[in-house]
């Protein structure tokens, strides 16, 4: 349906450096029409966006998707929670993993795959401690380095 240099690919590359990543799913989410019109057209942020577990389903919240500029009357909540769609196992281990102290969902990527859905890639996660996040910026400083030196060779 879309062509590579159309492809939606939103990254929360902040999830990365806050959280400690353990297990990742793929969800479908549940839209309405201009919501998916906006997210084709890359106007959606997952930046703040986490997931709860309510009546066992799972809901995403604090996604913007900035309203549909071409739409008439009928738009919709910009931080609306949207229900994600994930099959009873993995609800069921999400929410088992979730009474555990420590542990959230967060999102990492919104894509539209290639049958046209929007689909986002959530990850349970453990926070970092400061210590983690310095680790992981002197790592990346030292492999920046390695790149130059190589470079120059």
């Amino acid at each position: 349906m879309s062509t590579n240099k159309n492809r939606i690919n939103i990254i929360n590359k902040r999830a990365r450096f806050e959280y400690q990543l353990l297990d990742k799913y793929v969800a479908g989410i549940q839209l309405g029409g201009t919501e998916i019109k906006s997210i084709r057209l890359g106007k959606a942020s997952i930046l703040e966006a986490f997931c709860v577990i309510e009546n066992n389903e799972v809901f995403l919240r604090n996604m913007h998707i900035a309203e549909y500029g071409n739409a008439s009357f009928y738009q919709h909540k910009a931080k609306a929670d949207r229900k994600l769609l994930l099959n009873r196992k993995e609800i069921n281990k999400l929410d088992k993993k979730m009474k555990t102290k420590g542990f959230t969902i967060v999102a990492l990527r919104l894509f539209i795959n290639q049958n046209g859905y929007a689909k986002v890639e959530i990850a349970l996660a453990q926070g970092k401690k400061l210590y983690d996040k310095r680790a992981d910026l002197k790592e990346k400083d030292d492999q920046r380095a390695m790149d130059r030196i190589k470079k120059a060779y």
